[in-house]
């Protein structure tokens, strides 16, 4: 027995089943969280509408699904060790010798021993890079071209840069203020309120640049109007560990005295305060399913933490020290120290990371930064001497959406991208640790009254409290046993007076109810003229 197909093959019970077993896994991952509970809501048109709403999520993320089995053409890569081989014995100059031209593009070192060290940044698809020398120095490369876009030499210091929402501009900290230049070099803004930056991140979603400075103070600026959104002092020193969570948008910030702390910008005291080291925090990576975070500490231990359900126990505690982080699309996860980079990955599923690769630079060159590249299987490592690139097979996403991250855009498509996300800009009020609460219904709770016998109760016990209290002891002439009494009568009048308050304001509400009613009463015509007219105001 079988199903007939639209070719006219029949196709069997058990692969049939083993397909859709398949899909229903797929169909989960493309959910938008659980399903609404919408039993006790008792508005019917806005259950009818979040029923409609949650069907065609459901739909959505079968189609997505079905999508991504049948239609996406590439497969992610791995690196497989052959008998007692070990994969991260491989060096890179064994993957050289086996790969295609164009991938053997993506291996390289550019030296400027003289502007370093360098930081890196991305662009959402993987296409631009943009590069800043601690001397000054700031480029702006092309991927896919493997060509210099633009260069300019700014003769001050350089801590940090990133791009904005597109390739056309980008951010740099360089030693007072952070400037904001666009892609010829052209110096649009000096951003003066942040001060002098130590680091920035960019949330695409909310186009909020955020910043941490010297002084510890953290803020948020909208870069569509221009205006500054929050202004915090964090109140745990100084810090130079700073990340985005790329779920729900909150910013992290990794502390001298092993603390993480959470923040979004409509909030000035931190979401989240949480000890994960003994010691300071050296560096900080968010898994990009935002689920998922690893920290590194001066005592030579990486922890990772789940989101979720944080724990006093991280789910791993890896030996060794690191100076930066950072988690590949999928999930793959580097850190480096010195010299030395090491990749780590997830190869059961169960979040149990072992020993994957490992790279080591010339000796003496000291690692700045690493950071994945979008949709690419490659590493970008900044360090003390220029930058390098490496391949690091099943690091990046095989397959892309052009209506995300499109590596091969053209300007008009660019521009008709831009208009779009800045149309479904979302407010600073939607950053949270919990997204999925945005859209979900608080069922309204009706208060009982309390009967009059019950109120009396509570009346009789608070003054039988009360009682109990004997008064101070005061000097001779203020303790007199009339004065006791007195003190006495008070206490016990005091633990009265809300319960007597409470009842006269229940009284007022029940004699204006009755007024409106009184006055509502409509009055013979040939009465009407006696009835007691409202003073006009």
């Amino acid at each position: 027995m079988g199903v007939k197909q639209d070719d006219g093959s029949i196709m069997p019970t058990s692969e049939q089943e083993k397909i859709s077993d398949e899909l229903d896994i797929r169909v989960k991952k493309f959910l938008r969280g659980e399903k609404t509970n919408l039993e006790g809501l008792q508005d019917k048109k806005l259950k009818g509408q979040l029923a409609v709403r949650e069907e065609l999520f459901g739909k959505s993320a079968q189609a997505a699904a079905k999508a991504e089995k049948w239609l996406l053409p590439s497969e992610g890569g791995y690196l497989e060790a052959e008998g007692i081989e070990k994969t991260w014995r491989i060096k890179q100059e064994s993957i050289a010798r086996e790969i295609d031209i164009l991938s053997a593009r993506s291996q390289y070192d550019i030296v400027l021993p003289d502007l370093g060290p360098y930081t890196l940044d991305f662009t959402s698809s993987g296409r631009y890079m943009a590069a800043g020398g601690r001397k000054g120095h700031l480029a702006i490369l092309d991927m896919k071209n493997m060509s210099l876009v633009k260069e300019i030499q700014v003769r001050e210091t350089v801590r940090d840069v990133v791009f904005l929402h597109n390739e056309l501009f980008f951010a740099a900290a360089q030693k007072k203020y952070p400037y904001i230049y666009n892609r010829d070099g052209t110096e649009l803004h000096c951003l003066k309120e942040h001060g002098a930056v130590l680091r920035l991140q960019f949330l695409k979603n909310h186009f909020l640049l955020a910043s941490i400075n010297k002084s510890g103070q953290l803020r948020y600026q909208d870069v569509t109007m221009g205006g500054m959104v929050a202004n915090y002092r964090t109140g745990l020193g100084r810090t130079d560990v700073m990340q985005v969570n790329p779920y729900n948008g909150v910013v992290a910030l990794g502390h001298s005295l092993g603390t993480v702390s959470m923040w979004k910008p409509t909030s000035s005291t931190a979401l989240l305060k949480r000890l994960c080291h003994k010691g300071p925090i050296t560096a900080m990576a968010f898994h990009p399913n935002g689920h998922l975070m690893a920290t590194a500490g001066k005592e030579k231990k990486i922890m990772l933490w789940d989101l979720r359900n944080l724990k006093d126990e991280p789910l791993q505690t890896l030996p060794g020290n690191a100076d930066t982080l950072d988690f590949s699309q999928k999930g793959l996860l580097a850190r480096s120290t010195s010299s030395f980079v090491q990749i780590l990955t997830d190869s059961s599923g169960t979040q149990n990371y072992n020993n994957y690769m490992t790279h080591k630079i010339i000796k003496g060159y000291q690692v700045e930064k690493v950071l994945f590249r979008p949709y690419e299987d490659v590493l970008g490592i900044g360090h003390s001497m220029g930058w390098s690139s490496i391949l690091i097979p099943g690091s990046g996403e095989p397959n892309f959406d052009s209506w995300v991250a499109n590596p091969f855009e053209t300007s008009k498509q660019r521009r008709e991208k831009e208009v779009h996300s800045l149309l479904d800009k979302l407010p600073p009020e939607t950053i949270m640790l919990n997204p999925t609460k945005i859209g979900t219904v608080k069922p309204q709770r009706r208060k009982e009254k309390k009967t009059k016998e019950e109120k009396e109760a509570d009346m009789e016990a608070a003054v039988e409290a009360v009682k109990g209290i004997e008064p101070k002891k005061k000097t001779k002439g203020r303790n007199k046993p009339s004065k006791r009494t007195k003190k006495k009568q008070e206490i016990v009048a005091n633990a009265k007076r809300p319960f007597l308050e409470q009842q006269k304001k229940e009284e007022e509400q029940v004699a204006r109810k009755k007024q409106k009613v009184i006055e509502q009463v409509e009055l013979p015509t040939s009465l009407q003229r006696f009835s007691r007219k409202k003073s006009a105001t």
